[in-house]
């Protein structure tokens, strides 16, 4: 199954996660079909804290993909405020 989920990037103790499409059965943070965007949880003051590409997250979800429960709540609160 293909899965639309977080892959950890950044230092220790300075998460970044990039929003990417995997095959479910692949690793976090290996191999992935598609980077979809990115998540800052830490983002101050000017930085973005998340950041998508909506026609991509679009055609992946339309074709089959899920999302993890983190990145459906990205997304759910990325559609509430835009």
């Amino acid at each position: 199954m293909v899965t639309i989920r977080l892959a950890r990037g950044g230092a220790k103790k300075r998460p970044f996660y990039h929003l990417v499409v995997a095959d479910s059965r692949n690793a976090n943070g290996g191999r992935f079909v598609e980077r979809l965007g990115y998540f800052n949880p830490i983002a101050k003051g000017g930085e973005k804290r998340f950041s998508i590409n909506q026609e991509r997250v679009s055609y992946w979800l339309s074709v089959g993909a899920q999302p993890s429960e983190r990145v459906a709540s990205l997304l759910k609160k990325e559609t509430v405020s835009a």
